[in-house]
């Protein structure tokens, strides 16, 4: 698994510990994890939801009257330098 699976799969473990739905997605530069907010959440609750998404490279909040809220993370897919460009320019083995 890439590294933004596993580190993914983790925050998604840390929001379903919260008793959340968790949705986890694949995609070409990033993988994604979504999960739906329950009207009334514990001070507890809110804190291990925020410390989870602050992992992620990207993260946010969507609330909406017509679908309740929703608080989402991305995981930056990177790319692992090939030998040759390991320390950039000048540093080429």
């Amino acid at each position: 698994m890439p590294a933004s699976g596993s580190k993914a799969a983790a925050i998604a473990a840390r929001l379903s510990a919260v008793g959340l739905s968790v949705r986890v997605e694949e995609h070409v530069d990033r993988t994604s994890v979504e999960a739906e907010l329950p009207d009334s959440l514990s001070t507890e609750s809110w804190r291990e939801v925020l410390d989870a998404v602050a992992e992620a490279d990207r993260f946010g909040l969507l609330a909406a009257s017509v679908n309740g809220r929703t608080v989402w993370a991305a995981v930056v897919k990177k790319e692992v330098p090939t030998t040759g460009d390991v320390g950039g320019p000048g540093r080429q083995r």
